[in-house]
């Protein structure tokens, strides 16, 4: 037996079987259990959205020998030849390859013959828009007026062509595109059927490459199948659809939250050696951003379909709202300007370089190697100036000769001197003396801080090391198992084994060499920690002390008088502790 396409394998064969359209399907049941038949129906919606489909099953539940209804047996060889396409009285015309008046008319013809052996002779006339205008003449009496033993179906995707007078003359029902969760879903129980595996974000991936199109999602599961012999991966599916892995965009996103135009550049360059659509990486970037401004709102609304709710979650944390909306925008106007770009990936260097050129000074947090530098150029500016002002002293100092000009000079010069030695507290006015802002501590965000008084080793390395982002998020979701001077190793939660990516990686191993002065390895196993991770401990003492305010505000004397009297309520979720 011939293979036959997924598409048509698992095309549903009654309205319980539809996936998505409920709107539709309430008024075509309720129409048909309730005998209240139109004659003639449009279905109008893109394509693969079950336009077609649902026209079928509408000739089905006509036609069915155990009666009209809304659910037709099935069984009976009415409901076969439907199915098989083969029921001499659904008559079905494709309009774009008959679109002459002499087509429509011998169809008309027909029309006042009684049905050979159905209950209704049908018309499912698909892509109607394609008709001529002199065919569309000649449907409109026959249309209006048909013999009670026929009905018409009409399916079309651009229902903008048809004439008003054919509009008026039928119901009209408008089919959605389909959710990207509702196609996954549907795909996933596909696959369940079918007896074959797929991971999630390969299931997702395929939903969102069809677009709202189920028949297309299908198609692409087909290929999918074949391109992986089998196997539904998120590799496979990528390398097959052209896309890029999820990781390139978390990558750049910690760049741009880092202010690193370096690693942003670096990164880019890895990209193109996969020779990747970069109209396509930008889209993702902004569906990710797009994400993290949902997750900045609400962490109910992200959820983990796409396997990457924790790092959305942590890149919620490590980017600022203002500079999410700032990247989203920059980006959302990058794309227009993409094809004015020389070349493709010029274009998305200086969309992201542009991210970082407009980001507001206040919201920028140096990464290491920034700050290093950064350092350097001030400390050499500042000698510099300690110079040209010595010399500028000296100078007036001979000038003046002798007497008051000199002493003036001399205490001119010692007045630069001291303002050179300390420019960093003159540009801090509001700051107390010797007292400076945390290099690492981004303005306007609150850092996570760990629970004082069970802080063990690691907790305090983390605390002192100073990392952020993603290589925080690692570092607090593990447990240090050994260290010694060549190697540290590390036990994850294997719950969060998704943040463990090869950029969180090296991030955190370089802030631990950087804080022990040594060349280290870092080792990290998946597995239960035997111990109680940072971020575990941190997560429990906030429980703790959210339960002693809520008990403490629930022994409150005055507040058990406002429940007696007022009939108050105590709410727990809107009680916060003190810090």
């Amino acid at each position: 037996m011939s293979y036959q396409v997924l598409a048509r394998k698992w095309r549903p064969r009654n309205f319980s079987e539809m996936v998505g359209q409920e709107h539709i399907l309430r008024a075509l049941i309720n129409a048909l259990d309730n005998d209240r038949l139109h004659h003639a129906f449009l279905f109008t919606g893109t394509r693969g959205v079950g336009k077609t489909t649902i026209a079928r099953i509408l000739a089905k539940s006509l036609n069915c020998e155990a009666g009209v209804s809304s659910n037709p047996c099935g069984k009976c060889s009415a409901c076969q030849e439907i199915d098989e396409g083969r029921f001499i009285d659904l008559i079905e015309v494709d309009a774009a390859s008959r679109t002459k008046v002499e087509d429509t008319r011998e169809l008309m013809d027909n029309v006042q013959y009684a049905p050979t052996r159905g209950r209704y002779k049908v018309y499912l006339i698909d892509e109607v828009h394609m008709l001529s205008n002199h065919s569309f003449n000649a449907l409109l009496k026959t249309l209006e007026e048909p013999p009670p033993h026929v009905k018409f179906l009409l399916a079309t995707t651009d229902p903008q062509k048809l004439p008003v007078t054919i509009l008026s003359r039928c119901l009209q029902f408008n089919l959605k595109r389909l959710p990207v969760k509702m196609i996954a879903d549907h795909l996933a129980d596909v696959l369940k059927r079918e007896k074959i595996k797929g991971d999630a974000p390969a299931i997702q991936a395929l939903a969102r490459a069809a677009d709202g199109s189920m028949r297309d999602a299908l198609s692409l599961l087909d290929q999918a199948i074949a391109h992986g012999d089998g196997k539904i991966t998120d590799k496979e599916v990528s390398d097959m659809l052209g896309t890029i892995e999820q990781q390139h965009i978390t990558n750049l996103l910690t760049a741009l939250a880092e202010n690193d135009g370096q690693a942003v550049l670096e990164l880019v360059d890895q990209l193109a050696e996969q020779a990747p659509d970069f109209a396509g990486v930008l889209n993702e970037l902004l569906s990710m951003l797009h994400r993290i401004a949902l997750a900045q709102v609400s962490s109910e609304a992200i959820d983990d379909s796409l396997g990457d709710r924790e790092i959305v979650l942590s890149l919620a944390e490590a980017v600022s709202p203002e500079d999410v909306q700032l990247f989203y925008q920059i980006g959302l106007i990058g794309s227009r300007d993409l094809a004015l770009a020389p070349d493709p990936r010029s274009g998305l260097e200086m969309i992201l370089l542009r991210m970082l050129g407009f980001r507001p000074a206040a919201s920028v947090v140096q990464s290491p190697r920034q700050a290093s530098q950064t350092t350097a150029f001030t400390k050499s500016k500042a000698t510099e100036q300690q110079e040209t002002g010595n010399r500028e002293g000296m100078q007036a100092g001979m000038s003046a000769g002798a007497g008051k000009g000199a002493t003036t000079a001399r205490a001119q010069a010692k007045q630069d001197k001291a303002q050179i030695q300390e420019p960093e507290l003159q540009s801090q006015p509001h700051q107390p003396k010797q007292q400076q802002p945390e290099p690492e501590q981004k303005v306007g965000m609150v850092q996570p801080t760990l629970p004082e008084g069970e802080d063990d080793e690691w907790s305090q390395i983390i605390s002192e090391t100073g990392i952020r982002a993603a290589a925080r998020e690692l570092a607090l979701h593990s447990v240090l198992k050994s260290k010694d001077e060549n190697t540290i190793k590390l036990v994850l939660d294997p719950t969060y084994e998704q943040i463990c990516t090869t950029n969180a990686k090296k991030r955190l191993e370089q802030a631990l060499q950087k804080y022990f002065g040594a060349s280290v390895t870092l080792d990290i196993s998946v597995e239960e920690p035997e111990a109680e991770t940072p971020a575990a401990r941190t997560k429990r003492i906030e429980m703790e002390r959210h339960q002693q305010a809520v008990q403490s505000i629930q022994q409150d004397a005055v507040v058990q008088d406002l429940q007696k009297v007022f009939n108050a309520e105590v709410r727990p979720d809107l009680i916060r502790p003190n810090e």
